[in-house]
């Protein structure tokens, strides 16, 4: 992405922000080498990346085994530089979780018209990674959504529309672009199940990301899809839109010792002194890229979308295993109860066709 240092901020911000605002672009890349990290090779900025499903033992034991795993997924994973620098950890959960196959394609300093198709020229997404463009390409079951929202007009796309200078004209383009993107992905690829991730607070604009999750919320009801609530994984137990740099450790936290950063306080830090919009503690750089090094707050939210998705893959195993369940058999030539004059199958039919019916209604 070219220029990623340069964002436009508007006239009444208070010169001390703009250090915050500048890493709006940024992600973890390390100045400095920071250790090893048990996470994959890092892809270039910008690029599709894609992760493939270990081999699982006794993965050829025949179709009776098969249908007892829930089928494996296909993820495909968009949105800003929060998604640029959790999108490793992230597909490692899936993988492990769900076996799925599972590809990303963030881009730092974008929201949700970057991926639309048909808008801006100078978007900071290439076609070939357009929302829709992916869904037609890789067919996948699910699309994971990660977007902050940008509020100063740094990504063209968003037209100088800032929350700081036209807070409706904001949140009417924000909905309409959620309805926009989520019609594209649909009309991409049949049964393709959208996943809305709920964004952690702010400490400039609280109620600015209260109402980017209610547009995210809306959709999600309209459409069908879901939602996975990562920032309230990152956000106090009372206080949901109240930002904090840091939060009590939990169980696994104290249990792998890199993921409680100050066990004599029972504290953890999710962000860095000098940058409160990101979770990689290692320091950033121009050069966007995903995370080098273990950060609390990436695996606390990495943990919820993967959680959801898993949810919704044995949800959706679970609906296929009942339609496919035979109707239990009865002898020939009888009927259940004491009915005077029945058929053998019209019990059966009866009781199986409203059941398709309702299922194919609950699902998609």
């Amino acid at each position: 992405m070219s220029k990623p240092w340069i964002v436009r901020v508007p006239q009444g911000v208070l010169a001390g922000v703009l250090a915050g605002l500048l890493l709006l672009t940024a992600c973890g890349d390390p100045s400095s080498d920071p250790g090893p990290v048990s996470t994959p090779s890092s892809p270039a900025t910008g690029s599709t990346t894609h992760q493939r499903p270990a081999a699982t033992p006794g993965e050829d034991t025949g179709a009776v085994e098969a249908t007892r795993q829930p089928p494996r997924p296909t993820v495909l994973y968009l949105g800003d530089s929060l998604a640029m620098e959790n999108q490793k950890v992230l597909g490692g959960l899936l993988r492990d979780g769900t076996g799925a196959r599972y590809t990303s394609a963030p881009y730092s300093g974008t929201t949700l018209c970057d991926y639309l198709e048909g808008g801006a020229e100078d978007s900071l997404v290439p076609p070939k990674d357009k929302a829709a463009a992916l869904v037609r390409r890789l067919r996948p079951d699910y699309v994971v959504l990660q977007f902050w929202g940008n509020a100063w007009g740094y990504t063209p796309c968003m037209d100088g529309i800032t929350y700081d200078e036209a807070r409706d004209r904001y949140f009417a383009r924000y909905t309409a672009d959620a309805g926009r993107l989520t019609d594209q992905i649909a009309g991409a690829a049949d049964g393709v199940r959208v996943v809305w991730v709920l964004q952690g607070p702010d400490p400039i604009t609280p109620d600015r990301v209260r109402r980017v999750n209610a547009v995210y919320e809306r959709q999600a009801r309209a459409s069908g899809d879901l939602l996975a609530d990562a920032g309230k994984a990152v956000s106090r137990a009372a206080d949901r839109y109240t930002w904090t740099q840091y939060l009590p450790c939990t169980a696994y936290e104290r249990g792998h010792g890199p993921y409680c950063t100050r066990p004599g306080s029972d504290r953890t830090a999710l962000h860095r002194d000098d940058d409160y919009l990101h979770f990689c503690l290692a320091p950033t750089t121009s050069t966007p890229r995903p995370c080098p090094v273990r950060s609390p707050g990436i695996l606390r939210i990495a943990r919820v979308i993967s959680r959801t998705v898993g949810e919704a893959v044995a949800s959706a195993a679970d609906r296929l295993s009942a339609r496919r369940s035979p109707a239990p058999s009865r002898p020939a030539g009888t009927c259940a109860g004491a009915r005077p004059a029945c058929s053998a199958a019209a019990p059966g039919a009866a009781a199986a066709g409203p059941g398709r019916r309702r299922a194919r209604r609950s699902g998609r």
